[in-house]
């Protein structure tokens, strides 16, 4: 079940929100959290009900090993024991058959493994329970209600794609009940319609754009307008389809009165790559720096021995994104860049090489530039095309413009002909239109305040901090309680709801992992 699907906005969302808030101020506490964790389980079942059994079996499993791991005198075996069992499921379900693939390729022999469908989430809910038994293990578990950790597990707005929740921001909201009901049914509804919007035109639009270049260049050498087109149409694709999750994820949850940690916030605005992994799935970067980082040494053992350790955990990252070597690439991609921006800080700390720091303005073009490539080994189909796509945006596979350009150029276009510029087709090219789109959502993301901000006075997520930036637009555009914002949104929402019933425009990206 996806959020944008019909059942889960006609009939599941008001069914299970008008329970629980039913349930919440009319019965115990426990009746109504009982009834979220069964809602949870439905829509989690709703794709493939046999993982249910995968899902429940890992939570019970991870509960008892908390709770012995507490509690026993030997416990880091233990610890090294549940981390294992963990990495072990994740293994059989998702990286099985890579591994296969390499070893064929050492050995010289074909292995052969049928692949198992891939289990909704399991990336997700197994790093977020690697996490409590670590936090465990440091004795900083201090809830033992296997109620409410079924719950901060199974709770459905994160259950999928996250965010990782961190135990101690979730399990305690459990202990009280709903107050300011309809603040958090405006608030979280806005929220809601506000990812609604993102995914269902926006990511949908850019999604379209990008299998047409993707799909052009399968096979091809793609020249370099329609690479870098390609990858500008997904970098927004997937920052609105990334975007658009993280909203209705908060916005559904702060509907039953429950905070979420906020996931994104406006990743292409950063200055460099180590801001951008601050702002884009900030609880996936906070797991890589406190339970694989730091344990590798972090930065306490030397700048050497510091950058191995970045090096290691993005290659990591690229692999829990995805068993292939495309992701592989995109996780080294950014392990170079990270090295790249740490040492560019540490010259230009120095009073004599100050002078050199980019204006902010130049590091953010240049950081959203550097992302854009990075993002073809994630779309690609797999590491041969990633790396057509990278040799096109060097323009090593030519440069073609539209056919009508060199009438429109002139003496210009005359010019580009004589030095090796073809004009024919370009593959995936939209016209103008496209060019719109694609300038419009650069100045959205680069000059617009993004949702937290919007909302910030009524507190829309864990962890958010509004910047100083984008103040006159946000003063303007900030949600209010009025009866023309609700208007508005109303009209928007009632747009959307058309959508939803024309059909799905196709999962998120992140549940894919």
């Amino acid at each position: 079940m996806l959020f944008h699907d019909p059942i889960f906005v006609f009939a599941f969302l008001p069914i299970s929100l008008g329970l629980y808030l039913l349930l919440s101020r009319e019965a115990p506490l426990w009746a109504a959290m009982a009834a979220l964790a069964i809602a949870s389980l439905i829509f989690y079942g709703w794709w493939e009900p046999r993982y249910e059994f995968l899902l429940i079996g890992s939570i019970v499993v991870n509960y008892l090993f908390g709770r012995a791991i507490t509690a026993a005198p030997r416990r880091k075996r233990l610890l090294t024991l549940a981390v294992a069992a963990n990495l072990l499921a994740l293994g059989v379900f998702k990286y099985a058959g890579f591994l296969a693939e390499i070893a064929s390729s050492v050995t010289g022999s074909i292995i052969e493994i049928e692949r198992p469908t891939l289990p909704l989430g399991i990336s997700f809910f197994t790093f977020l329970q690697i996490a409590y038994l670590v936090d465990a293990y440091r004795g900083q578990t201090h809830d033992r209600s296997f109620g409410r950790y079924f719950l901060f597990v199974t709770f459905f707005p994160h259950l999928i794609a996250g965010p990782i929740v961190h135990h101690s921001e979730l399990m305690p909201q459990f202990k009280r009940r709903i107050s300011a009901i309809w603040e958090h049914l405006s608030v979280g509804s806005v929220i809601f319609v506000i990812g609604l919007f993102k995914k269902l035109v926006l990511a949908a639009q850019m999604g379209t754009w990008t299998d047409a270049f993707f799909g052009a260049a399968a096979g091809a050498s793609p020249g370099f307008v329609e690479s870098w087109l390609g990858a500008l149409c997904f970098a927004f694709q997937i920052y609105f389809d990334f975007s658009a999750y993280s909203d209705m994820a908060v916005g559904l949850s702060r509907m039953f009165g429950i905070w979420l940690p906020v996931n994104f916030n406006s990743p292409y605005k950063a200055t460099g790559i180590i801001e951008f992994w601050r702002r884009w799935h900030i609880t996936l970067s906070r797991f890589l720096r406190e339970y694989l980082y730091f344990p590798l040494g972090g930065n306490r053992k030397g700048r050497l021995r510091s950058y191995v350790n970045i090096m290691v955990v993005m290659l990591l990252a690229g692999l829990w994104h995805g068993a292939a070597w495309k992701f592989v690439l995109w996780g080294g991609i950014h392990g170079i860049y990270l090295l790249i921006n740490h040492g560019w800080r540490e010259l230009t700390s120095r009073k004599r090489f100050a002078r050199l720091r980019f204006p902010a303005p130049v590091a953010v073009a240049v950081t959203f530039a550097a992302t854009v490539v990075a993002w073809v080994p994630f779309r690609a189909s797999d590491l041969a095309q990633s790396l057509a796509m990278l040799r096109g945006m060097c323009g090593l596979n030519g440069i073609t413009l539209p056919a009508h350009y060199l009438a429109t150029l002139g003496r210009a276009g005359e010019t580009l002909a004589a030095a090796g510029v073809h004009f024919g087709v370009v593959p995936g090219y939209g016209g103008g239109v496209q060019l719109m789109w694609l300038t419009a959502l650069l100045v959205f993301v680069w000059a617009l305040p993004n949702t937290q901000e919007l909302l910030a006075p009524y507190h829309p997520a864990l962890g958010f901090e509004a910047s100083g930036a984008n103040g006159q637009w946000r003063r303007v555009l900030a949600w209010r309680p009025d009866p023309r914002l609700a208007a508005a949104i109303g009209l928007v929402a009632a747009f959307l709801s058309l959508r939803v019933l024309q059909g799905r425009p196709g999962e998120f990206i992140y549940f894919q992992f």
